[in-house]
């Protein structure tokens, strides 16, 4: 992309997920977190128990609607959002099934959950996450369905490229195992919007790994990103290790330099889904300053123009 064919960021600096939802929909689109999944190889035996050591008991997803009942679940989600929503406004949702690895289990069991979501009102597409060792040709042949229905996004934690960091962290997959994920949605499920998670400041970790797993992401074609800064929750083995003092967390501009050095990386297609995350206040730990998300954002674009991250991206 030439700089007179510059893409013009709602935010001034990057192509956020509500700019894509947009130009998709037409309206401005809100996310519904949902429980499809129960559990993840890493935590049912087939490959080891307790998960990864940040992941807390509602598998990282401790925002998501808790029912055996999905439509149920979305029009409680959507008196939640309520209060966001101006009165006569367009409504448009995304059911995001996040908690655990939704593309593990039974595939007629999972495939009724997401059909269920898509049949609410105003649900205009669905976002499917998972782990990169979780798409099987069961669950491929439900994607591509799905995908013939309505917008599909499936997400896929990476956390880091550094395999030895993978290796602490306890995700029990390899890099080579998000390399295929990712090729094997290109090529059967050539319609949905591949999104990869980073975490930024995992133990042991150095500025050049990180920056490192953010050009392995690129290089191998994912649509979006989401990345937040490691958050150390209650009842994890990452607390444990907290509190015995061998894990350290970013402050709050270390991140941010990160965060700038990582626009200036990322492609003005990409789709930026997340650049900070709020862990549940019942649960977090650390880092504190990550407590409001909101003063978080307005923190962030505030060092984003004192240091000129636009610089670089044809703005």
């Amino acid at each position: 992309m030439t700089e007179n064919q510059s893409k013009s960021f709602d935010n001034g600096f990057f192509y956020s997920a509500s700019q894509f939802y947009k130009e998709i929909f037409g309206v401005k689109t809100y996310k519904i977190s949902l429980m499809a999944a129960r559990t993840c190889p890493n935590r049912d035996g087939s490959k080891a128990y307790g998960g990864c050591i940040f992941c807390s008991e509602k598998g990282s997803g401790d925002f998501a609607e808790s029912t055996s009942d999905i439509k149920d679940a979305v029009e409680r989600a959507k008196v939640r959002l309520s209060k966001k929503i101006k009165e006569g406004q367009e409504k448009a949702f995304i059911a995001y099934f996040q908690s655990f690895s939704n593309t593990y289990g039974d595939p007629d069991f999972l495939k009724n959950k997401f059909l269920s979501a898509l049949d609410c009102p105003d649900v205009r597409g669905l976002s499917i996450a998972s782990r990169p060792d979780c798409l099987n040709p069961e669950i491929i042949s439900v994607l591509q369905e799905l995908s013939r229905k309505a917008f599909l996004q499936v997400e896929l934690g990476l956390q880091t490229s550094n395999e030895k960091t993978g290796e602490y962290i306890r995700r029990f997959y390899t890099n080579q195992d998000y390399v295929k994920a990712v090729k094997l949605l290109k090529a059967n499920v050539p319609d949905c919007h591949i999104v990869t998670h980073l975490i930024y400041g995992l133990p042991g970790e150095n500025k050049d790994d990180m920056l490192k797993s953010l050009d392995f992401v690129l290089e191998n074609g994912s649509h979006g990103i989401k990345i937040a800064s490691l958050h150390v929750l209650k009842n994890t083995q990452l607390c444990k290790e907290y509190l015995e003092g061998r894990v350290k967390c970013l402050e709050m501009d270390e991140y941010f330099d990160l965060l700038g050095q990582s626009l200036l990386k990322i492609p003005e297609d990409i789709v930026v889904h997340r650049l900070t995350g709020d862990g549940d206040k019942k649960l977090l730990l650390a880092p504190l300053w990550t407590w409001e998300k909101r003063k978080v954002l307005n923190s962030m674009t505030q060092y984003f123009k004192e240091h000129n991250i636009v610089q670089g991206r044809g703005l």
